[in-house]
């Protein structure tokens, strides 16, 4: 299976196990923005993972396990539960205590990992520390997170807009578009490109 290709080496196994049980399609696909990854049944009854691609394969077994969870716990429970209610959670917890393990994940990672599921939520990206810990196993790259900057600092986002970074709220940054003064809210560990300075005409 491909996907396996994608895992942490001593997760095949276990995960291998999970995917001989039920019949899902898994595609993997170019990296989006806004998700990792998600499920749903198609117009043809057919139950339907994608995942993004990826060189970091903790994040992308996490992912995997997440995703799973939705299509056992609809599979148990029944499509009226809510896609990140208890049902979802405890499916979860489930399925990724196998893996929860020192032979799978690295010390300090799994730390993180065991530490966010003892309540996951419906996005790991929530999890600063979490966040913080799979970030350590990313490609390395010019871009730096939000809560590195002092305030004030330009950054640059993947669409190419340009930001001005304002204050602090008690978990994310306000942060304003340079050519519009819009306000966003960013998360303390969104990747950014700093910039040292700015056009003229931007300013």
């Amino acid at each position: 299976m491909e996907v396996l290709s994608y895992i942490p080496s001593k997760a095949k196994t276990q995960v291998e196990e999970y995917l001989s049980l039920w019949k899902i399609d898994i595609k993997i696909v170019s990296k989006r923005k806004t998700k990792h990854g998600d499920y749903r049944k198609t117009k043809f009854g057919i139950h339907q993972i994608t995942i993004n691609e990826g060189s970091n394969p903790y994040r992308f077994l996490i992912t995997l396990i997440h995703e799973l969870a939705h299509f056992i716990a609809f599979q148990e429970f029944g499509y009226r539960i809510k896609p990140h209610g208890k049902e979802w959670k405890i499916t979860f917890q489930r399925s990724m205590l196998p893996l929860i393990h020192p032979e799978i994940f690295p010390e300090n990672l799994l730390k993180a990992v065991a530490y966010h599921f003892k309540n996951p939520k419906a996005s790991s990206d929530t999890d600063f520390n979490l966040v913080m810990a799979l970030s350590e196993f990313d490609p390395i790259s010019n871009k730096t997170h939000i809560f590195e900057l002092e305030k004030g600092t330009f950054f640059s986002i993947a669409d190419g807009r340009k930001f001005r970074l304002g204050k602090r709220r008690v978990k994310r940054f306000e942060c304003y578009e340079i050519s519009t003064q819009k306000k966003y809210i960013f998360s303390p560990h969104a990747e950014v490109k700093v910039i040292n300075e700015l056009n003229e005409h931007e300013i």
